[in-house]
């Protein structure tokens, strides 16, 4: 199955033929970018989605196209208001969403920010770190048992938990200097870390998680790096790349992008991902800590996947949000 899927696969391509009528799926970050294009592939092939988004009117503006394609489907679409800097909010989209007593059959945590300048949460957490996962990890943890035996979590990382691993003795840059990119890469490294604890949890039951990869995108993603610094980064690249004999660096489309996280969350054998790092419609082969990698090579790095690194960042965790979760 996974070899007729690759780096240039679409949303559609990875749905051809999938019926998805009668599963309700749950996709945070909807007013933009992989989120909408994530929203609109799984309605139109018959999900009922749910959608979070920080920014409701925001979100209603981009997410037109889904809407449109309930239509088409007679499938249903609605948005809750979620910003995952603020445990306030992220407690109530939380206890809204356990009211109503509706299990889903995926949830994929999409949103999250990039290279932000240092700030801090609502809560005072770095706002990457606090943002992209914990954030999720309270949201995702206080509904887990909304999620239906044999269901999925896909939680979005990236390339860049190259950058870093987590830091468990200062998650939040208290002692270090801070570097825009290394905090990217210890909350997508968080992220990894998070998926293969939830899946090592909830696996008895038939739930699985996976972390994904999108790939190079140009989306509101990349809104906190100025235009030159980003025209540089891809230089840099494409100039490794010649060295190395390879072509040149290529961003994806939105629908390229998505279809990582649609092929995890409902194509893929839940057995073939659960607990492992996917990119480009594939499972990422592992590669050494002090490997030299550059942004166009593939693979993840061990210590996110290592199970004592996720048991021990969980603990960290819920000390962090002053929580505990099965």
């Amino acid at each position: 199955m996974a070899a007729k899927f690759g780096a240039n696969s679409t949303t559609e391509d990875v749905l051809e033929g999938v019926d998805l009528k009668g599963k309700r799926i749950l996709v945070t970050g909807v007013s933009a970018g992989l989120g909408v294009e994530t929203a609109r592939a799984l309605v139109a092939h018959g999900a009922d989605v749910v959608g979070a988004a920080r920014d409701l009117e925001k979100a209603k503006r981009a997410t037109s196209e889904v809407s449109k394609a309930t239509a088409e489907t007679g499938a249903s679409f609605e948005v809750v208001e979620l910003d995952l800097a603020s445990l306030k909010s992220v407690h109530a989209a939380a206890d809204k969403l356990l009211a109503g007593g509706r299990l889903f059959d995926v949830i994929i945590a999409n949103a999250g920010v990039m290279a932000t300048p240092f700030g801090k949460t609502e809560d005072g957490f770095e706002t990457q770190f606090g943002t992209n996962h914990l954030g999720h990890f309270v949201f995702v943890n206080r509904i887990a048992k909304l999620i239906r035996d044999g269901g999925r979590l896909v939680n979005l990382s990236s390339s860049g938990h190259r950058f870093s691993n987590v830091d468990l003795n200062d998650p939040n840059f208290e002692t270090t200097p801070y570097e825009p990119f290394v905090a990217y890469g210890r909350s997508k490294t968080a992220n990894i870390l998070f998926a293969v604890a939830f899946d090592q949890r909830h696996r008895e039951r038939g739930v699985r998680a996976a972390a994904v990869h999108p790939g190079g995108i140009q989306t509101e993603l990349a809104r906190h790096m100025e235009p030159a610094h980003l025209e540089q980064m891809v230089k840099q690249i494409n100039e490794q790349a010649a060295a190395e004999g390879k072509g040149p660096f290529q961003f994806k489309t939105v629908p390229q992008g998505a279809a990582t996280s649609v092929w995890a969350a409902v194509v893929a054998p839940a057995e073939e991902v659960g607990g492992r790092y996917c990119e480009n419609c594939h499972v990422s082969d592992v590669v050494a800590d002090d490997a030299r990698l550059g942004l166009l090579d593939k693979g993840v790095r061990g210590y996110a996947l290592d199970p004592q690194n996720a048991v021990a960042f969980w603990k960290k965790s819920e000390e962090l949000v002053g929580e505990t979760f099965q």
